[in-house]
């Protein structure tokens, strides 16, 4: 059936559902997979991104340290690690290497260091112990989010601990929270074919819910639009959805667009523009309990990143300072990611938001609403 509107009445009685701040189930977020026009989707996302953050588009001043691309797994989508046995081509670096990144930034206004990078056997838990005790020494307001569920479940099966006996060594150590990578898509269906190695969903999950019984919190991320279809994407949100319900840890939830470039999977042609924004706008609606969506702009590119902002997007990352190489490799738009702070709230304003720079745990350090940002000094 059709209703007044031209809306069949499955997809209106989603509509109705979301204007009531009711939870979809899944069955209904098949049907906007399936049925639902870009618009449509667009329209109930940013309502509920508006419901949420009125027109606030958060960003934070970070960098990332990737300690190594060398990594004991092989996942088919990677174009950034490289095995162990063929470790001469990649990098490890040392603390002191990884600790003289940090004091570039000595003097300037970042929030957060990112630290996530391959599964290196030499790279251990007291070797992450000891780089955050460096860090935090050398500078202690520095919030460190740092290592993958997929890091952290080698790192502690090695020293024979458990997750929680691991975390509490790092929080000990410096740990303020978790990224969201490794999590990939959960069903073991897909998970077996593009990266049956290593951890699988449960363990994923497992890490971060006792982490944030520890009191930290952290991101989710879903690598979308290879070989998974919808009812896989749902699966992969339904868990995320439950453990927050049980949690409420989750800051943000990430999609992430597979790339294409030289990697074991390069066969697979990647979602189009119009996807992308229909998955960021499908996410937005069915994870109610997670406060943000985030879009990644070095993955997406920064025009792309600014358009996510009409489907329900409320964060656009950093300013990452040409700090990642994890999405170049694998042809990511942005191959020398890097936007200076008045490049973001310019790029935010263009799309009539209001750019609110906020800390790792969006606790709002300043808007730049009405403030003009040419030829400022700060803002570099």
């Amino acid at each position: 059936m059709i209703t007044t509107t031209g809306i069949p009445t499955d997809l209106q009685q989603i509509a109705d559902k979301v204007k009531a701040g009711q939870r979809i189930n899944d069955e209904d977020c098949l049907l906007l997979f399936e049925k639902a026009s870009l618009g449509f989707v667009g329209r109930l996302a940013n309502e509920i991104k508006e419901r949420l953050h009125g027109n606030k588009v958060f960003f934070n001043r970070n960098f990332h340290i990737e300690p190594t691309n060398v990594c004991v797994f092989s996942c088919n989508f990677c174009s950034y690690s490289r095995l162990y046995a063929h470790r001469e081509e990649g990098w490890e670096l040392s603390i002191d290497q990884m600790l003289h990144m940090v004091k570039k930034y000595d003097g300037k206004p970042i929030t957060e260091v990112h630290i996530v990078g391959g599964v290196h056997p030499k790279m251990d838990l007291p070797f992450f112990a000891d780089l955050l005790k460096a860090i935090k020494t050398h500078r202690p307001e520095l919030h460190i989010k740092a290592f993958t569920a997929v890091e952290y479940d080698y790192m502690f099966r090695k020293a024979k601990v458990s997750a929680e006996e691991g975390l509490k060594f790092l929080i000990a150590a410096g740990l303020d929270s978790i990224p969201g990578g490794g999590a990939e898509i959960f069903h073991p269906e897909i998970r077996e074919k593009i990266c049956a190695d290593k951890v699988d969903a449960d363990g994923w999950l497992n890490i971060h819910e006792t982490a944030h019984k520890l009191g930290l919190h952290s991101n989710a991320t879903m690598l979308y639009g290879h070989i998974e279809k919808y009812e896989h994407r749902i699966d992969h949100m339904r868990r995320l959805r439950e453990l927050q319900d049980k949690t409420k840890g989750f800051n943000t939830f990430i999609p992430l667009k597979f790339r294409n470039k030289d990697n074991d999977m390069s066969n697979v042609p990647e979602s189009t523009h119009i996807e992308d924004m229909k998955m960021y706008a499908i996410a937005r609606i069915y994870l109610d309990n997670f406060p943000h969506l985030k879009a990644y702009w070095p993955m997406l590119g920064r025009q792309n990143a600014q358009l996510t902002l009409s489907f329900g997007v409320d964060d656009i990352d950093g300013t990452i300072d040409d700090t990642t190489k994890i999405y170049s490799m694998a042809g990511a738009e942005e191959l020398n990611p890097s936007m200076t702070t008045a490049e973001l709230i310019t790029l935010i304003k263009q799309a009539r938001r209001i750019p609110i720079e906020r800390d790792t745990l969006y606790n709002e350090i300043r808007s730049f609403e009405g403030i003009k940002i040419e030829a400022n000094p700060e803002l570099n």
